[in-house]
């Protein structure tokens, strides 16, 4: 089977890996959370593998496995042809075909990856993708992104308000930002990070392995 077949019924065998996804707009840090995040998991044990998806490129993927970070084979790329919604929400089914076959080829994975491809903030995972997800917003998107409540911020697992080195020259109040993102999130947490100094990242891999990877 390969990721542009329709999954067959009787090839569906149950996953063992954890499935998170992580959505946001375009150019908020998907990828380079995903890089940060690599050498974090790793070093605790964690056995991953990556999905990625764009438009009609396999850009992200191949970001991925130049990176050094990680075995490239452990890193596959789906094509949405679409918005970049539809294979993660309305039909997932590239997505889940991927996601059989890295685990079929990696039998003792712990944790499976999927990153959406750049998406507004009505962008939304289904739950038969995966198990949690993660959507990040950055602070040079505007100080006022939790405030006009999309689904993919309200809805999220955990919210990461990404680049925040970059609040003061862009002239949003981070403070103010986050606080209205808690108020409106309520007991969802929110997280704050940096993803090329490396600052909350170790925060990030906490909240994975503590909701989704229970024997760590």
């Amino acid at each position: 089977m390969t990721i542009n077949e329709p999954r067959q019924s009787d090839a569906i065998k149950p996953a063992s890996a954890a499935r998170i996804g992580i959505g946001g707009p375009v150019g908020c840090g998907k990828t380079a959370l995903i890089e940060a995040l690599i050498p974090v998991l790793a070093a605790r044990g964690v056995d991953l593998a990556i999905i990625t998806n764009d438009l009609v490129t396999k850009e992200d993927a191949e970001r991925l496995r130049r990176s050094g970070l990680i075995d490239p084979a452990r890193v596959a790329a789906v094509e949405a042809g679409a918005c970049p919604h539809t294979v993660i929400r309305e039909d997932p089914t590239l997505n889940i075909v991927a996601g059989d076959e890295l685990e079929a080829r990696y039998p003792g994975l712990d944790l499976m990856i999927f990153e959406s491809g750049g998406d507004n903030l009505a962008s939304t995972f289904s739950l038969d993708l995966v198990d949690w997800w993660i959507f990040v917003i950055d602070v040079a998107g505007g100080g006022d992104i939790p405030r006009k409540r999309g689904p993919g911020v309200m809805r999220c697992d955990l919210l990461i308000v990404n680049k925040i080195d970059l609040a003061p020259h862009v002239g949003v109040d981070l403070g103010l930002m986050l606080s209205e993102a808690r108020k409106l999130r309520g007991d969802r947490p929110v997280l704050t990070s940096n993803a090329r100094s490396g600052e909350g990242i170790a925060a990030v891999a906490d909240a994975i392995v503590d909701s989704v990877l229970f024997k760590f």
